[in-house]
């Protein structure tokens, strides 16, 4: 989709560019799982662990949301709570063009984070509180924009697809350099590309994961610019999270804490280049959400306080 206030020339570029980089990962995760399955177990195999990756992608789609936000011990966000924020998400499910809107919750954590789950037709945004302290209603609004992105572009159904790929790979390997094949009275038909294959094969398919994750970020913020016509809204954010996670101070205190910039290793891309690629799209005005000028600082949280984190050894992490 296309809103008026951002450059459509550059939304363009974008969305072919991140559509091909897409299909190119997925292909090669596909690819890299038929490989080994075909030099283990020949035609046999590869039609077994197509089927293998049918019924899990099957099996993905009826996950509730509810399980995964029982983990976080999200709640409901109720509409008295946060009204505001309930009106800018059902204003993007209806740009989106979503069939229900998204319901939020609540995560009771001072860490600052928001994620989506579930399908279109039954799906949750939750935020946490230290999300929901620390920014403005311009950047909450970006990045419920982002989540929202994500959930009208399928990102969690490919998300799943790669991942399932990846685990039917690293069973596959697992089972070659245990010598499965050779019980079975097969083996690979090129016996060092076979042996390299099933060594390499997990952290290939690992990467690609990671770099498929890359590119469904740049992909959500671009459409999540395109939903509120407000691309400085997301970058302001994204330019806050990098601050408060304390890249700065790492990078003057510990050089080389962090991975090595450019890094196959991110789940999601470098900060610098999310917000170089947003304010390429921006013009001077359009069709944006906008959000009341009273409410553009952050102020305290919507819900009451939590408490501080404490350890729980048994889990090895600080915790809520």
């Amino acid at each position: 989709m296309q809103i008026r206030n951002l450059n459509p020339d550059v939304q363009r570029r974008h969305n072919f560019r991140n559509a091909l980089h897409t299909a190119i990962l997925v292909a090669g995760s596909a690819a890299i799982m038929g490989l080994l399955a075909y030099s283990m177990f020949g035609t046999t195999g590869l039609v077994v662990a197509a089927v293998i990756g049918a019924i899990a992608m099957a099996g993905l789609g009826r996950v509730s949301p509810q399980m995964v936000l029982g983990l976080y011990k999200a709640r409901p966000l109720a509409q008295g709570e946060a009204p505001q924020l309930h009106e800018v998400v059902a204003e993007l499910a209806s740009r989106a063009k979503l069939p229900a809107i998204p319901k939020l919750y609540y995560v009771p954590t001072q860490i600052l984070n928001a994620f989506a789950v579930g399908r279109k037709e039954d799906a949750a945004i939750a935020i946490t509180d230290g999300l929901l302290r620390a920014m403005s209603p311009q950047q909450i609004q970006g990045i419920l924009a982002h989540e929202t992105a994500h959930i009208m572009n399928g990102d969690l159904k490919v998300m799943g697809m790669a991942d399932v790929l990846n685990r039917i790979t690293s069973f596959l390997s697992t089972l070659g350099l245990l010598g499965v094949p050779l019980v079975f009275g097969v083996g690979v038909k090129a016996p060092l590309f076979g042996l390299l294959l099933m060594i390499f094969a997990p952290t290939l398919g690992g990467l690609l994961q990671l770099g498929l994750s890359r590119a469904r970020e740049y992909d959500a913020d671009l459409d999540g610019a395109s939903l509120t016509g407000d691309p400085e809204g997301l970058a302001s954010a994204l330019r806050l999270l990098e601050e408060k996670q304390g890249a700065k101070w790492e990078s003057m205190m510990l050089p080389g804490s962090r991975l090595p910039h450019p890094s196959l290793l991110r789940t999601h891309p470098r900060t610098e280049e999310r917000i170089a690629r947003l304010q390429a799209l921006r013009l001077d005005h359009g069709d944006q959400i906008v959000v009341r000028a009273d409410t553009q600082h952050p102020r305290a949280s919507l819900v009451p306080p939590v408490a501080r984190p404490h350890v729980r050894w048994h889990r090895l992490g600080l915790y809520y």
